[in-house]
């Protein structure tokens, strides 16, 4: 599960760190680079429901091995790109096959561990998402720094390769799948069964906090790039994918966090996890470079923590007939969070720079906190509710 997640999230948000290069090269706007990163995000929102209801019914072991394969091939060929629009079409292409993997493996999860665990295992698929997204920031800063950006993208799409042969060897087929029944009253067929997932407001208001949180991590690692490239800081290529060391904390808070969520239910566990990026949301704000770094570091950890809640929250949320649908639209819903905060605080940047973007997306992480306070229950709810969902 680790290794699924590392896998499809090295190379989804590689070029943040590279965006102040990007806009060199290709002499583009910051908002122009900044597509880079939304083209993969909008590919992912887009082809997310569509996974989702494909692959109710096919093995699941096939469906991610087959989308990680996919996921190297224009990671492969965006080293080819002579021009920043040929860039965002390989990146675009790249964010298509990642729901393949990461709205399969939260249902499969669910199906392969009893509800008390799935929590704890969720945990780990997160922190392999955090390192796959740690990994591939990082090595992309490193290797255009010292080659360049292709190179980047060509070592990427081999290590992405590798991943799927890992994930083909290892991940076994599944021992407790059972055909999916719809519950009464609901049709099968897709159109009808998005219908009706949408009449259910406690899974609506988890698809509303999913965008929030990641338009937070996004939006957040995205913008700040050109904050810490222009004085007094004037960070390289470098240094800003060195920044993406704080994902490591990631790694070690988002097991625990999942362990605890368990005893302490799942609106506490989002609520503290929302907390905590807004508090290192505004830390960011400081005039010093190691106090950013700590609002970094404690932002992404409540975003991973975050993640993990809303993501156990489906198997609460959703119908058992209609799992993996309903991972879709969450998908759905959280990447088109990532996409708009790609393009959206490029517009608060030119009112107030950094300043401006970071108010407005507390703003926006304050609404994720009241519609999960509101929708989510309470905890003694979502402990109850747990074993009647399995």
């Amino acid at each position: 599960m680790a290794l699924c997640g590392v896998c499809a999230f090295l190379e989804l948000y590689c070029t943040q760190p590279l965006l102040p290069m990007l806009a060199r090269v290709f002499h583009a706007s910051k908002t122009g680079v900044g597509l880079t990163v939304s083209a993969a995000t909008l590919g992912v929102a887009l082809s997310a429901p569509i996974f989702g209801a494909l692959s109710e019914r096919l093995p699941r072991k096939r469906v991610i091995v087959g989308s990680l394969l996919g996921i190297s091939v224009p990671t492969l060929l965006a080293a080819t790109s002579t021009s920043l629009a040929q860039l965002v079409f390989w990146r675009f292409l790249q964010g298509i096959t990642v729901p393949g993997v990461v709205a399969v493996v939260i249902t499969y999860i669910g199906e392969e561990w009893p509800p008390e665990r799935v929590a704890l295992i969720m945990s780990f698929y997160v922190s392999g998402t955090a390192l796959g997204g740690f990994t591939g920031r990082f090595s992309a800063g490193i290797l255009a720094d010292w080659f360049n950006w292709r190179v980047s993208f060509v070592a990427l799409g081999a290590a992405a390769l590798a991943g799927a042969a890992g994930v083909a060897a290892w991940l076994p087929r599944g021992r407790r799948r059972a055909t999916p029944h719809p519950e009464p009253g609901t049709l099968p067929a897709f159109p009808y069964q998005v219908q009706a997932l949408f009449r259910r407001s406690r899974l609506v208001a988890t698809f509303a906090v999913g965008f929030n949180v990641l338009f937070s991590l996004v939006g957040v690692f995205t913008w700040i790039t050109f904050h810490l490239a222009a004085a007094p800081y004037c960070l390289s290529t470098t240094a800003l994918s060195s920044l993406f060391f704080v994902y490591l904390v990631g790694l070690v808070v988002t097991p625990v966090a999942g362990f605890i969520i368990t005893r302490v239910g799942l609106r506490a566990g989002i609520s503290g996890a929302i907390c905590l990026s807004i508090a290192g949301v505004l830390l960011t704000l400081a005039p010093t470079l190691p106090v950013i770094i700590l609002g970094l570091a404690m932002l992404s950890s409540g975003v991973f923590v975050a993640q993990t809640a809303a993501s156990t929250n489906l198997r609460v949320a959703a119908p058992a007939g209609a799992r993996v649908t309903a991972a879709g639209l969450y998908i759905t819903c959280y990447y088109l969070g990532g996409t708009a905060a790609g393009v959206v605080p490029g517009f608060l940047w030119t009112l107030g720079k950094w300043p401006a973007c970071a108010a407005f997306i507390v703003a926006m992480q304050i609404v994720a906190l009241t519609i999960a306070l509101v929708s989510w229950g309470t905890p003694r709810a979502d402990s109850a509710a747990e074993p009647s969902a399995a």
